[in-house]
């Protein structure tokens, strides 16, 4: 059992952060739209995390009421190097001298082209945009445009962005015409894939996926041997575009993309959230019998061509490849997997850490409800530790073992106050 002493670690408290968000409620749909929301459903019970920050530097951020977190959320993503990184802030501000959306774009983006060619293995070519959801998007609308096809395959449990054509048909504002052209398999069923393809033969323009399931309110699943091989070979045979979307996982597991780290080409592959260390831009690349189609879309939009994002994305890519980021991404994620997996099992519950160490999911089993896994996470956010309770989770470059060690002590401390409070699960 646990030996530390309960609240050896300040509690924190965020009456300012409060005050904000009903200031935010009278102007601002739900105060805070979206997952970063308290409406969403991540942050739960919402009294124990803060709305807003108010600065960041490399792995930390502050909130209003100045309480400091080591951040695991990363901003959903986006910082990969840590925040307010020297040299991709560096470059930026270098290229803000000079332009950045202009009527005619910078030769920046002939050169974030170029790079994006020359590291992503699958990739011949390379368009820009601004989120995630407008690279799987343009993907989808490439795949259409070549194939003349209408049906997109999917995964059940899949995210992949916010349009209308990867919605559900119960989600507010979506209509049955937006989806009808959606088919669904599960995760690392190559013959119930195979089984839609054959009952839509001919019909099927792309097949869109993460590289492995790393979805919400279930532990992470890694592909199947061989299964991506005999999908390639499925998709090949039936000219059906595989799309990998990398938006999460891109940059993290391999810098030459995520089908590269397990062995298969994409037709497409998605990228967004590591792309520029939080500077806005965005990716699909492709190959080359996609170029003609990628060129007759008319998608585009008003910063899609600004050089800033540009020159944040080629200094980024080229300090991760220095410092070989998936390295060390793999080998803190698993540092910190063993300390947390330990602290619970001392304290008496069986947590999870699923999905690649360098983006891994928690969960506690102890409770179907998921009431005590929230309730964990609370204890850590109170302390510091800014986890959600049903996302996957970021690594960054910025993190040191001692920002490792301390969010293990921590999350040590949060399971002594949960075997306490539950003294009917000992």
């Amino acid at each position: 059992m646990a030996t530390k002493k309960e609240k050896e670690f300040k509690t924190y408290t965020y009456e300012k952060n409060v005050e904000m968000f009903e200031r935010a409620t009278k102007v601002i749909p739900s105060g805070l739209y979206g997952h970063q929301g308290p409406a969403e459903g991540c942050y739960i019970p919402t009294s124990a995390f803060p709305f807003f920050s108010q600065k960041a530097q490399g792995s930390y951020f502050w909130d209003l009421d100045g309480n400091r977190f080591i951040d695991y959320m990363c901003a959903y993503g986006p910082n990969v190097l840590g925040y307010n990184d020297p040299d991709v802030d560096a470059a930026a501000m270098e290229q803000a001298k000079i332009e950045n959306c202009v009527t005619c774009p910078s030769t920046k983006i002939v050169e974030f082209a170029e790079l994006l060619v020359d590291t992503v293995a699958s990739a011949d070519w390379a368009f820009m945009a601004k989120n995630g959801n407008d690279a799987t998007s343009g993907a989808v609308l490439t795949a259409r445009a070549a194939t003349h096809r209408k049906k997109i395959i999917f995964v059940r449990g899949y995210y992949h962005g916010v349009s209308a054509w990867c919605q559900k048909i119960d989600y507010p504002g979506i209509t049955p015409e937006d989806v009808c052209n959606n088919l669904y398999v599960d995760w690392n069923d190559f013959e119930g894939f195979q089984k839609v393809v054959e009952e839509n033969k001919g019909e099927i323009a792309a097949f869109i996926a993460m590289p492995y399931l790393h979805g919400n309110f279930f532990d992470n699943i890694l592909p199947a041997e061989g299964y991506w091989q005999k999908v390639r070979d499925l998709c090949t045979k039936e000219g059906i575009v595989l799309i990998i979307d990398d938006v999460r996982a891109g940059f993290r597991l391999d810098l030459a993309g995520s089908d590269h780290f397990y062995g298969f080409e994409a037709d497409i592959i998605c990228f967004c959230k590591a792309l520029a260390n939080g500077w806005n831009v965005s990716a699909f690349c492709g190959k080359d019998w996609l170029k003609d189609a990628a060129s007759s879309l008319s998608y585009t939009g008003s910063y899609w061509m600004s050089a800033v994002p540009f020159a944040a994305g080629i200094a980024c890519i080229n300090k991760m490849k220095k410092l070989n980021t998936p390295k060390q991404f793999r080998e803190q994620g698993i540092q910190l997997a063993d300390g947390l997996k330990a602290a619970a099992s001392n304290n008496g519950f069986h947590l999870t850490v699923s999905g690649e160490p360098a983006l891994f999911y928690l969960m506690l089993h102890d409770d179907d409800s998921l009431i005590l896994h929230q309730e964990w996470i609370a204890e850590c956010v109170k302390r510091g530790i800014f986890f959600t309770n049903h996302h996957n989770h970021f690594m960054n470059a910025s993190l040191t073992d001692d920002d490792i060690k301390q969010t293990v002590d921590i999350a040590e401390e949060a399971f002594n106050v949960l075997r306490k409070n539950h003294p009917e699960l000992r």
